[in-house]
């Protein structure tokens, strides 16, 4: 099985473009495409997967929640 969060090369340059902004913005840094491209590929293989499950997890929690919902409608 392939861990890798796959994302679209439009999705990727628009992640590049608001790493690249928020540096400007917010460490007066100026970074180059490079630089962005390698930080956001960190960030997709190191943390992205935890993330990801996480969201899993907190998906799964809420069905099951809703599944015993639907045990109580049950007639007897």
């Amino acid at each position: 099985m392939d861990n890798h969060i796959k994302i679209s090369n439009e999705r990727k340059q628009d992640m590049i473009l608001a790493i690249k902004n928020y540096f400007q913005k917010e460490r007066d840094e100026e970074l180059g495409d490079l630089a962005a491209t390698l930080i956001l590929d960190f960030f997709l293989e190191k943390l992205a997967p935890e993330i990801y499950n996480q969201g899993v997890y907190d998906s799964y929690k809420y069905l099951n929640e809703r599944i015993e919902d639907l045990l109580e409608i049950q007639k007897y």
